[in-house]
C-alpha cells in the first residue's frame, strides 16, 4: 500500500513538473491543474476517499490543513501568478484550493 501511494505521488510531481516546464501563462497552469486534478482523483480513490472539489481561495477562507498532498507551483515569472494546494484535513477529506502568489523572481545575467 505505502508502494502504491508513494508512486501516486510521483506521477503527481511529475505531471505537475512537465506542465509547467511547457511555458505559456494560465494555459500552463490550466495544464498543470488538470493533471493535478486527475492525479487527485487517482490519489483518492487509492485512499478510499472523495475526489476533491477545487475552490478559489478567498481572504479570510480558513483551511483545515493536516497533510498537504500536492502543490501545483507557481511559474518563473516576475508577476502575480497563480498556484494551487491540495490538502487533507482533520476530517480526512481531501481538498483543492487555488491561489495567488508572487512568481518565482529571478534576476538574469550578473
Amino acid at each position: 500500500m505505502k508502494l502504491l501511494k508513494l508512486m501516486v505521488f510521483a506521477g503527481v510531481m511529475t505531471m505537475s513538473l512537465n506542465a509547467l516546464a511547457e511555458g505559456g501563462g494560465d494555459k500552463t497552469f490550466d495544464r498543470a491543474l488538470s493533471a493535478n486534478t486527475k492525479a487527485m482523483a487517482q490519489y483518492a480513490a487509492s485512499q478510499g476517499k472523495a475526489v476533491p472539489v477545487v475552490k478559489e481561495y478567498t481572504y479570510g477562507m480558513k483551511l483545515d490543513v493536516v497533510k498537504v498532498v500536492s502543490v501545483v507551483r507557481p511559474k518563473n515569472e516576475c508577476a502575480v501568478v497563480p498556484a494551487a494546494m491540495t490538502y487533507e484535513d482533520s476530517q480526512g477529506q481531501l481538498n483543492t484550493v487555488t491561489y495567488s502568489v508572487m512568481g518565482n523572481c529571478r534576476q538574469q545575467g550578473g
